[in-house]
């Protein structure tokens, strides 16, 4: 049984579906035009966020999305639970349609009840980086800020501020 997502961050998620097509929108015209220090303003925005945001109050990429697992995760993954690279894919993992290796079902095997992750120390890159707004370059991959928007309080908290200062 999993801890309630706190109410206000369900209650983001749902303006965030309802105004999914308005936000893809506005990812896809914000991707193409020339913003001066786009990466410096949106590293901004994402540290303002996150100073109110909680992640251990929502963990709703641990119930929903999975990340992908480069080589250096799987190693240091199955060195963690005591297993050969080989048993941990074969227990944990499959091949997803792009051939990456993802978890074979959701929500995270490491996801505790309370909304921790039991190997928060080694957890996969994709779960350190999520969702993704910190990253340098990130105009051209506005898209999956969007499709992020569906899961992720931050998400879509981040994409709003940023269509406001430069929509």
């Amino acid at each position: 049984m999993w801890c309630n997502m706190k109410k206000e961050y369900l209650l983001i998620l749902e303006k965030a579906k309802s105004r999914y097509n308005q936000t893809k929108k506005s990812m896809s015209i914000l991707s193409k035009r020339s913003i001066k220090s786009f990466d410096r303003i949106l590293q901004s925005i994402h540290a303002e966020v996150f100073e109110n945001i909680d992640c251990t109050k929502c963990a709703n990429c641990c119930r929903k999305l999975g990340p992908l697992f480069n080589e250096t995760d799987i190693e240091k993954m199955s060195s963690h639970c005591g297993l050969r690279r080989k048993d941990f894919v074969e227990k944990y993992l499959r091949m997803d349609e792009d051939g990456d290796h993802v978890f074979k079902s959701m929500p995270c095997p490491f996801a505790l009840e309370d909304n921790l992750c039991s190997v928060y120390e080694i957890r996969p890159r994709a779960c350190r980086e999520y969702p993704h707004t910190d990253e340098k370059n990130m105009q051209p991959k506005l898209a999956r800020l969007a499709q992020n928007t569906l899961y992720c309080p931050a998400a879509y908290l981040i994409s709003e501020k940023l269509i406001e200062r430069c929509g």
